[in-house]
């Protein structure tokens, strides 16, 4: 089990290891996507980029960043992540539209 927590919220989410992050925030209403996001994002199919997070603990706790995520955050810290590619294995907290 891996507990979840959203700091800009204050929220936390219980999930099974295995859980893609993009869609626990949604199932507990956690906002991932800023304004442009919100009407131009690909619906989770790791395309358009607008679903940036910040790993603030936990980043071992995640699945490896994918190519396309190597490529699209390549000049951001190694912390930052697409919460659509991201498989959750353990506890994490998570800053949302850094």
């Amino acid at each position: 089990m891996a507990n979840i927590k959203f700091v800009n919220e204050n929220k936390e989410a219980i999930a099974m290891d295995g859980v893609n992050l993009r869609i626990k925030a949604m199932e507990n209403n956690v906002d991932i996507y800023k304004f442009m996001g919100k009407m131009t994002n690909c619906g989770g199919y790791g395309q358009c980029g607008t679903c940036v997070v910040e790993i603030v603990e936990g980043l071992e706790n995640l699945s490896p960043r994918t190519d396309f995520e190597t490529f699209k955050l390549k000049r951001k810290p190694d912390n930052y992540r697409l919460a659509c590619q991201v498989i959750v294995n353990g506890n994490i907290s998570v800053k949302t539209k850094p």
